[in-house]
């Protein structure tokens, strides 16, 4: 099952799960600073196939994972059947009752209506109740966006106007943040090169994963072609000693409601 979302990004699970685990397993992090409690209710806004929901789920918190991929929720029953998991649309969800804290990880970035977004978590927790994301931040895969915007250009295609994500600086969102309630409390943005697996192959297993919505309208012979030429205009930067490492560049954020 592919569910798309976005800018029509597709999430396949399985593929996620065997090629693109390190989403899950560098996320794990985040959930130090979340410091989640016995007993406090807890919402992992999307939450994938559910291994940072069950991580959190081990400190006995109530923990409910939301996502807006079917396929990905289904995943995630299967592997994690005790814990709760919805669908739902971060850009206009509501509460059945407030959340002492909200999660994210690796998910707002591709949440375009990013104003909705921290509307909708602030509404969802209690005065006092904490929101903790980490997501990509300023000039996240800036050297493999460049290379994809040069692979288009020459097709005469705007790159730009197929970019499915929202990377913002430290100001931008702690800006956004105290617009609608917040205290920033912590915020870092950081350089974190991300390895793939499978050594030649893995930025066409990244591409496949994250990178679709660039190439929604082109032919199979296109694409191959246009991984091939992304892969050379890379490869200087990104490929050492048989494995490509991804310039991630990441926003980590905690903030309390007002």
């Amino acid at each position: 099952m592919v569910q798309r979302i976005g800018k029509g990004q597709s999430w396949v699970s399985e593929h996620y799960d065997e090629k693109l685990s390190f989403v899950s397993e560098m996320g794990r992090g985040v959930i130090d600073l979340l410091e989640p409690g016995v007993g406090e209710r807890i919402l992992d806004l999307g939450c994938g196939t559910g291994d940072l929901t069950q991580e959190i789920a081990a400190s006995k918190a109530l923990v409910t994972g939301m996502d807006f991929s079917p396929s990905m929720l289904e995943k995630a029953r299967v592997k994690y059947p005790n814990l709760n998991f919805v669908e739902g649309n971060a850009e206009q969800f509501t509460v059945q009752e407030p959340m002492d804290a909200v999660f994210s990880n690796a998910a707002l970035h591709w949440m375009e209506n990013a104003e909705d977004v921290v509307q909708c978590v602030h509404a969802a927790l209690r005065p006092g109740g904490r929101f903790v994301a980490e997501f990509g931040g300023k000039n996240n895969v800036g050297t493999v966006v460049q290379a994809i915007s040069e692979v288009l250009m020459e097709q005469g295609i705007d790159a730009g106007k197929l970019n499915p994500w929202y990377f913002p600086s430290i100001g931008e969102y702690s800006t956004l943040l105290e617009k609608h309630g917040f205290r920033v409390t912590y915020a870092l943005h950081f350089d974190r090169p991300t390895p793939m697996l499978d050594g030649e192959g893995g930025l066409r297993h990244w591409l496949d994963g994250f990178a679709s919505p660039f190439f929604t309208d082109v032919s199979p012979e296109f694409l191959n072609k246009a991984y091939d030429e992304v892969a050379e205009q890379t490869k200087t930067a990104l490929y050492h000693v048989g494995t490509w490492n991804i310039d991630y560049k990441r926003l980590r954020i905690r903030a309390i409601k007002i």
